[in-house]
């Protein structure tokens, strides 16, 4: 089976959730096959395998992109992977699998930022209505998603006549940055939260709780905007602490876990949730928005909280104070996470490819 693999949504210099999703899987695969690799810039190597087969393509952002098929078509790839839904499929004679994360962007329009005002603007035109997305999907043969969640929302909304298939995200092992595991029997001090500062991830709770938290410390680690950071700042209860730390390294991130803390989100919509499995993988408690996908992927590894009472955040955290009762949550939510894994996850997606090659009309692990 010729196996292709769009790495194109790689970035070699800082990772967004589709770049690591991307890497993640893609060196989970190489080492299972043979995959060629889609690749636009020859950085995107460095962050792949040593040594693996690779084709030079257009950009994703390429005016190309639509014709992408038929660049490929040359090539006579069997099966086609790609982490995202937007690639060209146009004349295509091959075997298609395209990956839609989430529907967030439906309920929460805003693009991300770094994109370019005609691209924002087309990705708010994309998402006015669920048509371009069927259209777009339906134009492959198999559709992939990171969660149960996902599937089940793309069948409540018709999204696509493709087969789905969950490949789930997985955590990076922040253990391997720790000398020692994180100290259980310590009662945590420190509220951690990793993500972005978007309105829908509801970071404003957050810090309205820490007035019934005089005793910790929220620490906000991902990078920040400046006019962003000022309106929360301005936000802060008198009293509570608060601290921005502008973007950390993994290392740092480990660390900070690690340090008596509680992996905490009020995210009012999440397509996964991976700063949860990365917290659980390495022992550290979790105070979360009473989610859906939240509970598939923390189960009952964290305790679950009203996103839009501050109240019911602060007591969530403080039912983690309890040595019994966190040790007894560490231990349930690590055994549940237990389930993610790179590998398992491109075991999946070999197993979608080989079923589309040999039994097109049955795609195993798909509804």
């Amino acid at each position: 089976m010729r196996f292709f693999f769009d790495a194109r949504y790689i970035r070699p210099h800082g990772h967004d959730g589709i770049s690591r999703y991307s890497a993640g899987l893609a060196t989970a695969i190489a080492e299972l096959a043979d995959v060629t690799f889609l690749v636009h810039d020859p950085e995107q190597l460095a962050v792949l395998p040593d040594g693996v087969e690779h084709l030079f393509l257009h950009a994703p952002t390429s005016a190309k992109e639509p014709f992408t098929a038929r660049i490929l078509n040359a090539y006579e790839p069997d099966v086609v992977f790609s982490p995202m839904q937007t690639m060209g499929t146009i004349g295509r004679r091959f075997r298609l699998i395209l990956t839609l994360h989430d529907t967030i962007y439906y309920r929460h329009r805003t693009p991300p930022a770094e994109f370019s005002p005609l691209v924002r603007l087309g990705w708010r035109l994309f998402h006015l209505s669920y048509v371009p997305q069927r259209v777009t999907l339906n134009a492959a043969d198999v559709v992939a998603t990171v969660s149960e969640t996902s599937r089940d929302e793309f069948a409540r909304v018709r999204l696509t006549k493709r087969p789905v298939v969950v490949i789930p995200n997985a955590p990076d092992d922040l253990g391997a940055f720790l000398d020692t595991e994180a100290d259980a029997a310590a009662t945590p001090s420190h509220l951690v939260y990793m993500g972005s500062f978007m309105g829908y991830k509801n970071v404003e709770t957050l810090i309205a709780a820490m007035a019934h938290l005089p005793d910790k410390t929220l620490q906000l680690l991902s990078r920040i905007g400046p006019a962003r950071r000022a309106e929360l700042e301005a936000l802060v209860p008198p009293g509570a602490r608060v601290e921005f730390a502008g973007g950390v390294s993994d290392e740092q991130y480990a660390r900070a876990l690690a340090d008596g803390s509680v992996l905490v989100s009020a995210s009012l919509d999440e397509g996964f949730g991976l700063p949860l499995a990365e917290a659980l993988g390495i022992g550290v408690p979790v105070a979360a928005s009473d989610l859906p996908i939240f509970r598939e992927v923390a189960g009952p590894g964290a305790e679950y909280f009203d996103p839009h009472d501050p109240g019911s955040v602060a007591r969530a955290v403080r039912r983690l104070d309890d040595p019994a009762h966190r040790a007894e949550v560490i231990a349930a939510g690590r055994a549940h996470v237990a389930r993610y894994s790179w590998r398992r996850s491109a075991e999946t997606l070999l197993d979608v490819a080989s079923s589309l090659v040999d039994h097109p009309g049955s795609v195993r692990g798909a509804r």
